[in-house]
Formats: C-alpha cells, sequence, structure tokens
C-alpha cells in the first residue's frame, strides 16, 4: 500500500507542547495541598523517581514513598509507612481504628493501589472472608464513588478510595499535553494527533530511547532517511491486528531510535523537532499496519495506537515533570 505522510504537526500545538516539555513546574499540586489538607495528618504519595522524592522530603515533614502498585515489595513499604504514620498519630495505640483517604488526579493508579494494599494487607493480618476489589480502568472517571478498604489491624487502618481530583484550570500551557498524555483528562479534550506529538518530542529530547540501541544488533534495521520496509515473511501477520504484542513494541522502539540517531537536525529548534516527529509518524505506519487514502485519516490511527502503548507501559517509564533544583543533589 501507498505510504502518506502526515500533515505537518500544527506550530501552535507544538510550540505549546515542547514550551511544556521544558517548563519546571508541578501543574495541580497546590490544588491538592491547600487548604484543607494543611491541616490533616498525610502522607503525599506520588509515583515518581527519586528526585521527586528528594524534593518532597525536602519541602515538608510529611513522608513520601515511591510506590509501584504492580510490586509487592514497594507496597509492603507503603503499608508500613501508613502504619507507621497512624501509630505516631494514635501515639501507638493499637485498639482503634483508623481512615485514610487516598487522593489523587485521575487515572495515575489510586484505584490499582488500593486493590494491592486490601490484598498484601488482609493476607499480613491473616484475615478471612472475600476481598474487595476497586474498579480499574485506562479511562479517567471510572471511580464515581467513595469506597473503604481494609489493609491492616492494629490498630485497624481502612483506606478510602476516591474519584480524581483536578484543578478546574491548567497552571501553564504545558500542563494540559502533560495530563493529556497520562489519560488524566479525556482525550475528546485534546486531539490524539497533539497528544502524541507531545510523546514523541519527549522521548526524542530525553534519554531513555538510547536504552533500545541494542535492537540494531538484530540484523533487522532500515537505512537513515528512508522510510521503514516489510521484515521479511517470517515475521509477516505478527503484528496485524494486536499493537501491543512484545514484537511489535520492539519494532517501535527501534524505529523511534534509528529516526532519532539518524536526525541530524537541531532538536531545541521546534520546526527541526516538528520534522522528525513527521518523519516518526511515517515510518510507524507500516508498523502498525495502518493503510488509508487520507493522510489525515492514517495519522489518527497510528496516534492512538502510540498513545496505548506509552499508556500501558511498554514504551518505558518516563517523568514529564523535572526538579531542577534537586537534580543535581540527588545526584551527588
Amino acid at each position: 500500500s501507498a505510504t502518506h505522510a502526515c500533515p505537518p504537526p500544527r506550530r501552535s500545538s507544538l510550540s505549546a507542547a515542547a514550551a511544556g516539555l521544558w517548563s519546571q513546574t508541578a501543574a495541580g499540586w497546590s490544588f491538592l495541598t491547600r487548604r484543607t489538607w494543611q491541616t490533616r495528618p498525610r502522607l503525599r504519595l506520588l509515583v515518581v523517581v527519586q528526585e521527586w522524592v528528594a524534593y518532597i522530603k525536602k519541602q515538608t515533614s510529611c513522608p513520601c514513598v515511591a510506590v509501584n502498585s504492580h510490586s509487592r515489595e514497594s507496597i509492603k513499604e507503603l503499608l508500613n509507612a501508613v502504619q507507621t504514620r497512624i501509630k505516631e498519630i494514635k501515639n501507638g495505640e493499637n485498639n482503634c481504628t483508623a481512615t485514610a483517604l487516598l487522593v489523587g488526579i485521575p487515572n495515575v493508579g489510586k484505584s490499582a493501589i488500593v486493590n494491592a494494599m486490601h490484598q498484601i494487607g488482609r493476607i499480613a493480618a491473616a484475615e478471612k472472608g472475600k476481598l474487595k476489589h476497586a474498579i480499574v480502568s485506562s479511562h479517567p472517571g471510572e471511580t464515581r464513588d467513595i469506597s473503604g478498604y481494609k489493609v491492616a489491624s492494629h490498630p485497624n487502618i481502612y483506606v478510602l478510595d476516591t474519584p480524581g481530583v483536578l484543578s478546574p484550570r491548567f497552571a501553564n500551557d504545558g500542563s494540559g499535553p502533560r495530563l493529556a498524555l497520562t489519560g488524566a483528562i479525556k482525550d475528546s479534550l485534546l486531539e490524539e494527533y497533539d497528544i502524541v506529538q507531545f510523546l514523541l518530542a519527549i522521548v526524542n529530547s530525553g534519554k531513555e530511547y538510547r536504552k533500545w540501541e541494542k535492537l540494531n544488533k538484530a540484523g533487522d534495521t532500515f537505512s537513515c532517511g528512508k522510510t521503514i520496509t516489510s521484515r521479511g515473511h517470517n515475521n509477516e501477520g505478527q503484528y496485524a491486528s494486536d499493537h501491543t504484542q512484545d514484537f511489535v513494541v520492539k519494532v517501535v522502539r527501534q524505529v523511534l531510535f534509528e529516526t532519532v540517531s539518524c536526525f541530524n537536525g537541531d532538536l531545541g529548534q521546534v520546526d527541526e523537532l516538528r520534522r522528525l516527529i513527521g518523519h516518526q509518524l511515517v515510518n510507524l505506519q507500516e508498523v502498525f499496519k495502518v493503510s488509508t487514502e487520507s493522510s489525515e485519516d492514517m495519522c489518527k490511527p497510528i496516534a492512538m495506537k502510540l498513545l496505548n502503548l506509552y499508556r500501558t507501559g511498554r514504551l518505558g517509564h518516563y517523568t514529564l515533570e523535572h526538579v531542577p533544583d534537586v537534580r543535581q543533589e540527588v545526584v551527588a
């Protein structure tokens, strides 16, 4: 089938995304922590890298834990932190009941965390009975009610899973694309094509893609400046429909690595970054088996498939905001 080029990324949308990429803000954080939250005992919980942990510990006396909801050891560490904090508040009393509120922006894994805490906490307490399960979804707004889950005994601790909360206003132009990229707001509020431009700007400007260099050593590459070609009859059909298969993930990573590695432009210039992104989307057309008569129609399914890979963690882990004042201290 013919290979179409996606229309050039709109200057305004990519400029806003690029500006947001290098901005150094924490959108929505002040909204979640001011007023009532400042007067209540609390644990601040963020799924972030160590530089954010160091930053939060430096800015506040509240305990901070980096957590992975899919890691049993990580959840155990979180449970220990919660129990320690509760015992401090209750002056070591064990015959009491405490309730913790799990609060955060939409679609950041609150329900997945509470499910893991509930399961592991009940096992540790040797409690019997049917486990409850919070609804986990890749779409924002699925949690509509507040539900309690027991996570510990002696003292009894319940965690309340809550609907996501979000500031009604974006702090700056970069907040919207970041929230859309994580799925915190509905994709309908921003076009998928605009969101995927922001994603590719992050990939191209970071260092994560360098880890994919080993994919080139398999001898399954394409030349710089050329459109990706078929990878042989043996692989034909392996990625025709399911773009979350491991083979497709490998090829997508390879395409992104090779296109940015071969690029000889200045990624600090918006026009040059736009040109690279357009080239990457063209190369991903065949990977995702997207074939349409219209280039406009072609770009949307490519964007949706790539966003799905990112949001499920298949492209790697990325931090969308940095703490420049703390990064050097953490490295040191």
